[in-house]
């Protein structure tokens, strides 16, 4: 996460500085707005941490080139210049572009660490061996960067929570209470688990979704390139000649004639709806209304929906507290399950209504209607007896078992349906390909 130091003065006349963390920078400058407000501080400059390159030389050694992390570019010259180093040159690195780390990375490095913590080996010796051996650039500096801040003393939903954009909110998160927690091991490997299933529900998602939607565009396309380039070279020479052409080969060369008129029209009438709504489907109210649509949607929808369930409950298991300190478990779950409808009825219904009312955590959730009756009732069931946290992963691991049956039940129906779409496409080609076959031009004799 973007890190961000604020310079000040304090009401007495001190110099005063800090550091936030926050996803953009909108978002730090309300968070120091505020702060300065309310300790009355007066904010000078807010400085973000940037990437910079340089380049530099001691004596008669070879010049040395890296990088680093600064607020300035005159505070890592001034630190350079007080290492003895001659500085050719700092600038600010232009594109300091950072892939996402990949979730077979992540998973791979908590459930090492789990397995090691199993074993009893210390914390920091652990992150040493995975940083050492990940072959993910962007975790190794992660995983040192972690050591460094643990090392200083900071605290660990400080280390984790400055990752956030690594790990996601959800991960980041378990980490820090691992970090203060008794079990570290068991949080871990629950925490891989979700990490495991998120990454099923995306390719579950692609499986569905979006192969489907490529294949259907690339025969669509064939179809188009043969229809407005193949296709009239074939019949060019009937035209030509006034032979008599069959009805089906006719309407083709009309379809022809018709998408080599007006196919900018076409471009145009395409494109732009469909910008539009990608533009909508970003936004809160898009998002929120698409996720209420698929969960309402038969047959797909119920899996989905079933999923998002799974992730929620398997999330709230893993942070729920005997304490009573839930509402922040709830919060995080509720954003983990991947559904905007979903998040958006427990963030509006459930968690006002425990705070404001004293309502039970189950019986507000029963009210939102985008739980199942079987959710409701095993939660029901765990939240009388005292071990909600058990029916949550018990619900969750029901879940689990019978989306992943449904699951590829229904990637198999939607193979056949695209194969009979495509055969449809096939036939459709050949039929008129074979009546241009059978076209012959009238003889000489019978004129």
């Amino acid at each position: 996460m973007p890190e961000y130091r604020y310079v000040g003065v304090s009401v007495g006349g001190k110099p005063i500085q800090g550091v936030v963390f926050s996803p953009d920078e909108k978002t730090v400058k309300a968070k120091i707005k505020e702060l300065g407000k309310t300790k009355g501080i007066r904010i000078d400059a807010v400085q973000k941490k940037s990437v910079y390159i340089y380049r530099v030389q001691r004596g008669a050694e070879k010049a040395l080139s890296g990088e680093q992390k600064a607020f300035t570019r005159e505070e890592l010259y001034n630190a350079l210049t007080k290492m003895g180093y001659r500085v050719m040159y700092v600038r600010k690195k232009l594109f300091d572009f950072k892939l996402p780390v990949p979730t077979k990375d992540l998973v791979l490095f908590i459930r090492i660490c789990a397995d090691l913590l199993r074993e009893k080996f210390p914390y920091d010796e652990i992150l040493t061996l995975v940083g050492n051996d990940s072959e993910n650039r962007r975790l190794r500096e992660t995983i040192k960067d972690m050591q460094k801040d643990l090392k200083s003393g900071a605290d660990g939903h400080t280390v984790y929570g400055k990752h956030e954009e690594v790990f996601g909110r959800f991960t980041a998160h378990m980490l820090a209470v691992a970090s203060t927690s008794g079990n570290m091991a068991a949080i871990y490997e629950s925490t891989a688990k979700f990490l495991e299933r998120d990454a099923e529900f995306k390719s579950n998602l692609r499986s569905i979704l979006l192969m489907p939607l490529v294949v259907i565009l690339a025969m669509v396309g064939s179809v188009i390139f043969y229809v407005m380039y193949i296709f009239p070279k074939l019949t060019k020479m009937l035209v030509k000649f006034k032979i008599k052409i069959p009805p089906l080969t006719q309407a083709t060369i009309d379809f022809s004639n018709f998408l080599q008129d007006y196919y900018m029209l076409i471009i145009l009438a395409i494109l732009i709806p469909v910008g539009f709504f990608i533009h909508w489907a970003r936004t809160e109210h898009g998002r929120y209304m698409i996720d209420k649509t698929i969960i309402q949607t038969p047959v797909i929808g119920s899996v989905f929906h079933k999923i998002s369930i799974e992730i929620f409950a398997r999330v709230f298991s893993s942070l729920y507290s005997t304490s009573g300190e839930n509402i922040n478990a709830i919060r995080i779950a509720a954003e983990s399950c991947r559904n905007a409808y979903i998040e958006k009825q427990i963030n509006t219904l459930v968690i006002p209504a425990m705070l404001k009312d004293g309502k039970s955590f189950v019986e507000c959730l029963g009210r939102t209607n985008c739980f199942t009756l079987n959710a409701v009732r095993r939660l029901r069931s765990g939240e009388e007896s005292g071990t909600l946290r058990e029916a949550a992963l018990q619900l969750a691991n029901y879940y689990e078992k019978e989306t992943s049956h449904r699951m590829k039940a229904l990637v198999d129906v939607i193979n056949i349906i695209i194969s009979v779409i495509i055969t449809l496409l096939i036939v459709g080609l050949t039929l008129v390909s074979s009546e241009i076959g059978f076209i012959s031009p009238p003889s000489p004799l019978s004129k």
